[in-house]
């Protein structure tokens, strides 16, 4: 019986920490809110984030973000994602906070790249972060910066990670603290520290090309994978 009771604690406490759920339910957008510039001045203008046979599904355009109405800290996130149609721009942005920080439409954030042939690049959009290499990989130190026409690039660690367009990819971001490390189809891609955000909401781009997700799961960590 004491055995039992132990167990019952022990799934209790622990389930909730480690549980994965997913973000997207399969059948509408709760959970998360739309900010669309373009929505501002028309508010008839096309939501460009849809579901469509059961996907999660951005259009492209209007530009703009898909945000949590959670913001969430030391977690895995696990995105299955494709360019149905033709390759094109999309991203993960991760400690989201400040809408419309750059540009009048980037959240404060750090982006995991998804855009075709360079998924797993970290741009810095009002937040940073040190990765190793970073003048061969950012480029000249004077000109790092976090907004307007500064070097916020940081380029990913390999070349092939990303199947071909209209297959399925896996991103994994894990945040921890102030670490941020990502693989796309079980390749190490990026792993940056220092990063001046640990938390925030969660946003998807629309940012010109159409892009299906089939999965968006995340869980509670306690340390980075190898």
């Amino acid at each position: 019986m004491k055995l039992y009771a132990a167990l019952v604690l022990f799934i209790t406490f622990s389930t909730p920490l480690f549980a994965q759920k997913s973000l997207f339910n399969g059948k509408d957008l709760k959970g998360w809110h739309v900010d669309v510039p373009a929505m501002d001045k028309k508010p008839d203008t096309i939501n460009p984030f849809i579901v469509r046979n059961g996907m999660l599904v951005s259009l492209g355009t209007p530009g703009g973000h898909l945000i949590t109405d959670k913001t969430y800290k030391n977690y895995q996130l696990t995105v299955q994602y494709r360019f149905a149609g033709k390759p094109g721009n999309c991203g993960v942005l991760v400690h989201a906070s400040t809408p419309r920080a750059l540009y009048g439409m980037f959240p404060k954030s750090l982006e995991v790249q998804m855009q075709h042939k360079d998924a797993g690049d970290f741009w810095c959009i009002e937040e940073d972060i040190t990765v190793p290499d970073m003048v061969a990989r950012r480029g000249p130190k004077e000109n790092w910066g976090v907004n307007g026409d500064k070097l916020r690039r940081i380029k990913n660690l390999t070349d092939g990670s990303e199947k071909p367009v209209g297959e399925w990819n896996t991103m994994v971001i894990q945040c921890l603290n102030n670490e941020v490390k990502v693989w796309v189809n079980g390749a190490l891609v990026n792993d940056g520290t220092n990063c001046t955000a640990s938390s925030g909401q969660i946003a998807l781009q629309a940012e010109g090309s159409e892009v299906e997700f089939k999965q968006l799961d995340i869980k509670t960590i306690k340390e980075l994978s190898k």
